[in-house]
């Protein structure tokens, strides 16, 4: 298996290089040359193993250059140990009569990035050592709230790397920015920016193809990667919750072997839809993929008119790893929709940095919409499907994933759709406490500060909060600076004593 750019298809790496570098030296993300296939007898063989077996599986299709017994090991660390407060990893809870819950938070931070974020450092060493690179490697990192304190964890203390977070400094919740910011290890760096995750997105991207940074780094023996979805390492290991997502309904009799399942993702970068869309490729029984925004719907109306606008007002919710107006994961999608034209995707993509908009052409637009549905809720929506749904059926949503749930209410009475459906939950509802609180007690909120709206949450909804969030109550955080957003760079070479 290799790998091409979307802005040079004449490229061809194996996916230790892919990984290692993180994104191509074009500015272009890293696609499989070929999307493997698999059949109904490997979905009941996944079915008959553990969470670990699967990811080895699944994850060994794609990354050939690594052996089975590599990815075996990357994968008992990362999802063995007791690192997961369930035994299946990936607990799916029933929701409705044909309705169910991914619960892709049950890792050390509480949120669907630990699902990736555990197993990438193994997978980024290792691809260091096969790709013969013998600089230490910087990873940089823009993060909504969520990749940020996940990529911290993941590479806290790994041998031979050094991670950098930047983040909105007021576009996070009060725990996923104390989460960060407190965050311990010799190798971390976290740093607030005055502006939004585009910002800081775009800011990574700008960092990475600068020329004179890279010279710089050559001289001091570094090598930059990424933990954002836009390195493959990444993305690939999201695959995998979708496969195991399908067995264990085999398993409970839910479906039977071939049948259609819908897949309900709540949608920023838009990496988590499309690992699904990449499941639906390789021959998961998928109807429809639904993609789930909040008021910042740049993915709603790009699906349903094929113009990607970002030149919008954009809002601070309180879905906040959901605030983002460049999805930067759409570029591989749009690379394999358009025949891997790697010309049309420059084209597309220069045009988004000076205009802010493109438009692609009807053929795409037709596959588009014949692949995915789309909707959006403002936080009234959201807010009130939190409270009608705790109410209703007593299980507890975040932000995120109540927004997922009402586009999915929405998509059902617009289509009739009775497909069973999954939902992924992306964060635990206690990392976003005042939102969850003030939305199950109608804005009837005693409490004042965030430790208190968890002791409040817990006692009204008698569901737990997770021990790792509590345990921050008290904590000082190590990191307070915040820069302008053009000051990054020179944040970065100040954090590696480059100045």
């Amino acid at each position: 298996m290799r790998y091409t750019s979307t802005r040079d298809q004449s490229l061809a790496v194996l996916s230790a290089e892919a990984i290692a570098k993180g994104i191509s030296a074009d500015g272009g993300l890293f696609v499989p040359e070929f999307t493997p296939q698999v059949s109904s007898d490997f979905i009941e063989e996944l079915a008959s193993l553990d969470y670990i077996g699967r990811a080895v599986r699944v994850l060994s299709l794609f990354l050939s250059d690594f052996s089975e017994e590599e990815l075996a090991e990357y994968a008992k660390g990362a999802y063995g140990g007791g690192k997961f407060s369930h035994e299946k990893t990936v607990p799916l809870v029933k929701l409705g009569e044909r309705t169910h819950v991914l619960e892709l938070w049950r890792g050390p931070t509480c949120a669907f990035k630990d699902m990736a974020l555990q197993i990438l450092p193994y997978l980024l060493t290792g691809s260091v050592k096969k790709a013969g690179i013998g600089q230490e490697i910087v990873i940089l990192v823009a993060t909504s709230g969520d990749t940020g304190k996940a990529a911290l964890e993941g590479f806290c203390d790994v041998a031979g790397t050094r991670i950098l977070v930047f983040y909105p400094s007021e576009g996070v919740s009060p725990m996923q920015k104390l989460q960060m910011t407190t965050q311990k290890g010799e190798n971390v760096g976290v740093c607030g920016i005055a502006g939004n995750f585009d910002d800081a997105q775009t800011g990574v991207k700008q960092i990475f193809t600068d020329e004179k940074i890279k010279a710089v780094f050559n001289e001091n023996n570094f090598s930059f990667s990424s933990a954002n979805s836009i390195n493959w390492g990444r993305l690939v290991p999201q695959i995998v919750y979708y496969f195991s997502a399908y067995c264990d309904l085999l398993g409970e009799g839910k479906i039977q072997n071939g049948d259609k399942v819908n897949f309900v993702v709540p949608t920023g970068n838009f990496g988590n839809i499309l690992a699904a869309y990449f499941a639906k490729h390789m021959g998961l029984p998928v109807n429809k993929l639904i993609c789930a925004s909040n008021a910042n719907n740049v993915l709603t109306d790009f699906m349903k008119t094929g113009t990607y606008d970002r030149n919008r007002q954009f809002f601070a919710t309180a879905s906040p790893s959901m605030d983002i107006l460049i999805s930067s994961n759409l570029e591989r999608l749009l690379f394999l929709m358009n025949g891997g034209n790697a010309a049309e995707i420059r084209e597309w993509f220069a045009s988004l940095a000076k205009t802010g908009s493109y438009a692609v052409n009807g053929g795409v637009l037709s596959l588009l919409q014949s692949e995915f549905a789309a909707g959006y809720c403002d936080d009234a929506a959201t807010k009130e499907t939190i409270k009608n749904t705790f109410e209703k059926n007593g299980y507890l949503l975040d932000t995120h994933t109540a927004v997922a749930v009402r586009v999915y209410e929405d998509y059902v009475k617009e289509t009739g759709d009775k497909t069973v459906s999954v939902i992924a939950s992306t964060a635990s509802p206690y990392k976003f406490c005042a939102d969850v609180l003030d939305a199950v007690k109608g804005g009837a909120v005693q409490a004042k500060d965030d430790f208190s709206m968890l002791k409040e949450l817990e006692a009204f909804t008698g569901v737990a909060a997770p021990q790792q969030l509590k345990a921050l109550k008290g904590q000082q955080p190590r990191f307070s600076q915040v820069c302008e957003k053009e000051d990054m760079q020179g944040v970065v070479l100040g954090m590696l004593g480059l100045i």
